[in-house]
């Protein structure tokens, strides 16, 4: 008896022990747990209070641990095989309904939330997608349409919505330029004093409650309401010096409204990306920010807020203005292209903030390296603490190709190196797990196997070329005589009229041509058959050049997939997809080349086809090119050197080609510069650097050519006016320029003062539409420049080439064109 009571007391005792060890155990996860509460329940709202944490509560957060803090600023809209450009054109054409296009772009949708739902991604974005830009959509949110739309009120459909991007058969489009320094293009919106607000498209809560329906909570995303206005321009006759700002009190209203519907369907983040905020900003310009997120405090309340920045350093000040405001609950950082910004947390982050770390570059395809950006990670830890610190990427991934997975004849060794959107998505959820003791230890090591191997591969360096390019920083390479004396050679040899006539170099890319050159890749042809197809669309591009009574020819590029990747083809250090697609424009999608190693030529690249076009007419052939500057610009470019140096490699490269050229007999030559303006850094302490080396690097490529062989350069939709010194130091010959969209607003640097003594074509009409400008209309445009440009140095030609074009609107638009500069060449003269 005595033993059994011994026994029943013994297990007593361990029963005890047992729950005794369970109940410290519980108690030191409960202890863990409250740490990461505000974090993974997300419901310390601006009231500061604290959630209960209950047995339920405690099963909710460890679901979150397992997804952990992890941020996508955005993701590519259009597709990892480009569903949406095909829908967006096929709808435009007339082949498909409006149900048709919304039915991808459902689709669409739900694939991207799901696939990063599946990667365990925390804060998955919504309404970053769009039908054709997000600052579009803003503008159709708050109702700020142009009056020339016609547009009556209410939701905003289609029709509007497109002929504001597009233009239509009456009006023109709204004016399109580069998102700060990368290659996507925005449309800017126009506002005055009489703009009235109003809300006008539910996209944002839509989206959201779509996401919703499918078991995804979102953070929907807007373009910040100073962002906005800093972005926008006064409309068309509004004063110039229009305060745009001080629009704000009207705008404010149409957000409070959106974020009320947000709120009202169970929405608990908001994004709002305030990109401008990583720019030079005057104190005026910072108060807005101040203001503005005043004004919405109490439309955020029990809202979680987090403004976004990329793209840059934020500077100091911008960085003090940011983290003070008390409407805010966490602050996302570029912190690949901000390293700086970086110390600026260090020295003061503000205590019970999150921290969205954007560690994983948005903007190349190169594999993270994870053991670097975990480094980073546990450095700003222990300044912002575990549960307040978010893994994100540097920006929005819309500026990288989808999905590596797509590319199935990549190099195995370079495909290794690599991350596409959807991996990027993959390693930001490594790097949150690393972060919170959850290290895959297999994936880390494969990962420093790569960068191990990109480091030492010998298929990236190649000393003769390191030396060659190192060797070009001690000269100018000028040409020797200045620009007016090479224009009257130029003028003797060419003998062109007043106001030459010419176009960009590229002409429609028919079905048909695409599919010989498809053919021709797929060896479905001969080389026999492609050389000969090539050759007869140049001679109809010739001879209609000729009809059409063009002064200056090209060839019309038939040979050619892209401007860029064309090049990159025939160049050493390039790699390149099938699907690496990145949206430009609306459904206009590029291919960036790869560079991984160093750059050379090894052959010819377009002499071939120069001297084929030019045996065709006895009128001047242009030799087309593209530019060392916008090779690089519209490539993705190595990491492990300076930019500028494998700029200088492309340089000597397109050297030898403009050299080869001009041996074959070709007497004018366009190198095309369209991305310079492009990669101006966006802090003014760093554009001369950049100016000079890009500069520096057009003039090697023609510094030694004959005086009688004319240097053409085109550059692309942006703002030039604040560069307008670095473009005349280029010293071509002849640039031709975007002018149409912008409202000829390119022409007021001359009506300002600056004098420019080489050839110019501001551009006379508007390509990225279908819209056909009138004879009238376009002589009214020369008649516009040549009040601020002597007439012996205007050209006309359109502002962009014409390969995204069809036939049925490039004729009759150049028709127009040429007729109009006849019309003007005849008032001259009767004038004289």
């Amino acid at each position: 008896m005595k033993l059994e009571r011994n026994k029943f007391k013994t297990k007593l005792t361990d029963t005890y022990h047992i729950r005794l060890n369970i109940f410290f155990f519980a108690l030191k996860l409960q202890i863990y747990l409250f740490s990461f509460t505000f974090l993974f329940l997300g419901t310390s709202g601006s009231d500061g209070r604290i959630p209960s944490i209950g047995i339920r509560g405690v099963l909710f957060q460890i679901r979150f641990i397992i997804k952990m803090a992890s941020h996508i600023v955005g993701y590519p809209r259009m597709g990892p095989k480009r569903e949406l450009k095909f829908a967006l054109e096929s709808f435009w054409d007339g082949k498909s309904t409006a149900e048709d296009l919304e039915k991808v772009a459902t689709d669409l949708r739900a694939s991207i939330w799901k696939q990063m739902a599946d990667a365990g991604i925390k804060y998955i974005p919504s309404n970053t997608f769009s039908y054709y830009d997000q600052v579009l959509d803003t503008t159709a949110m708050l109702g700020a349409v142009p009056e020339r739309y016609s547009w009556t009120g209410g939701e905003i459909g289609f029709d509007t919505y497109f002929s504001m991007a597009r233009g239509n058969a009456t009006v023109p489009a709204m004016e399109m330029t580069k998102w700060f320094d990368t290659n996507y293009h925005f449309i800017v919106p126009e506002l005055g004093p009489n703009t009235k607000f109003s809300y006008s498209s539910h996209k944002a809560v839509n989206e959201y409650k779509e996401a919703k329906a499918l078991g995804v909570d979102t953070v929907p995303v807007f373009i910040g309401p100073v962002s906005y206005l800093l972005l926008s321009k006064p409309a068309k006759g509004v004063e110039k010096g229009f305060p745009l700002l001080s629009l704000l009190s009207s705008i404010l209203p149409v957000y409070k409204e959106v974020i009320a519907e947000l709120k009202a369907a169970g929405a608990s983040w908001i994004q709002f990306d305030e990109p401008t905020l990583a720019l030079d900003l005057d104190a005026h310009k910072l108060a807005a920010f101040s203001a503005a997120y005043t004004e919405l405090e109490s439309a955020l309340s029990g809202l979680n807020v987090l403004v976004e920045t990329y793209f840059a350093d934020v500077p100091a000040e911008s960085f003090k203005t940011l983290t003070s405001l008390s409407s805010v609950t966490a602050y996302g950082f570029d912190l690949v292209r901000g390293t700086q910004t970086v110390e600026l947390i260090k020295s003061g982050f503000p205590a019970g903030k999150y921290l969205f770390a954007g560690v994983v570059d948005g903007r190349n395809i190169w594999a993270d390296d994870l053991a670097a950006s975990l480094s980073t990670l546990q450095a700003l830890e222990a300044v912002v603490g575990k549960d307040k610190l978010v893994v994100s990427t540097s920006c929005s991934l819309m500026h990288t190709a989808v999905d590596l997975v797509n590319e199935t004849k990549l190099d195995s060794e370079i495909k290794s190196w690599l991350a596409f959107a959807a991996q990027k998505v993959v390693e930001v959820d490594a790097l949150a797990k690393a972060l919170a003791g959850q290290k895959d230890e297999a994936y880390f090591a494969a990962n420093a196997a790569a960068q191990a191997s990109r480091r030492s591969s010998p298929r990236v360096t190649n000393e003769e070329v390191q030396k060659a390019a190192a060797a070009l920083k001690g000269s100018d390479h000028r040409r020797a005589t200045n620009v007016s004396a090479r224009l009257d050679a130029q003028q003797k040899k060419l003998n062109l009229p007043v106001l030459p006539t010419t176009t960009i170099g590229s002409f429609p890319q028919t079905v048909e041509l695409r599919r010989v050159r498809r053919e021709y890749k797929a060896k479905k042809i001969s080389e026999e058959e492609y050389v000969s197809a090539i050759k007869e669309e140049i001679s109809k591009v010739v001879k209609l050049q000729e009809e059409l009574d063009i002064d200056v020819l090209v060839h019309g590029e038939p040979e050619r997939n892209d401007m860029v990747e064309y090049f990159g083809e025939q160049l050493s250090g390039f790699a390149f997809t099938a699907n690496g697609w990145v949206q430009s424009y609306g459904s206009r999608c590029v291919k960036p080349p790869i560079i991984y190693g160093d750059v050379s030529r090894p052959n010819p690249m377009t002499v071939f086809w120069s001297k084929t076009a030019q045996s065709m007419t006895s009128r001047p052939m242009k030799g087309m090119l593209t530019g060392p500057v916008t090779i690089l610009n519209w490539s993705f470019v190595r990491n492990d050197q300076p930019r500028f140096e494998t700029c200088y490699q492309i340089a000597l490269a397109i050297k030898k080609e403009v050299e080869d050229l001009e041996a074959a007999g070709i007497q004018v030559i366009q190198i095309d510069e369209a991305a310079l303006r492009e990669g101006l850094p966006l802090r003014k302490a760093e554009h001369a650097f950049y100016l000079d080396w890009a500069v520096h690097s057009f003039r090697i490529t023609n510094c030694e050519i004959k005086d009688t062989t004319q240097i053409h350069t085109h550059m692309c939709y942006s703002n030039f006016n604040d560069i307008i010194h670095s473009i005349i130091n280029m010293d071509a010959d002849v640039i031709t320029i975007e002018n149409s969209r912008s409202d000829e607003k390119l022409l007021s640097v001359f009506r300002e003062g600056v004098k420019y003594g080489a050839g110019i074509g501001p551009g006379v009409y508007d390509i990225h539409s279908p819209r056909i400008p009138s004879t009238e209309e376009i002589a009214d445009r020369i008649n516009k420049m040549l009040a601020v440009l002597d007439t012996n140095i205007l050209w006309v030609n359109p502002d962009c080439g014409l390969k995204t074009r069809k036939y049925t609107e490039v004729k009759p638009a150049l028709t127009n064109m040429v007729s109009a500069a006849k019309l003007i060449r005849t008032q001259l003269a009767s004038a004289k």
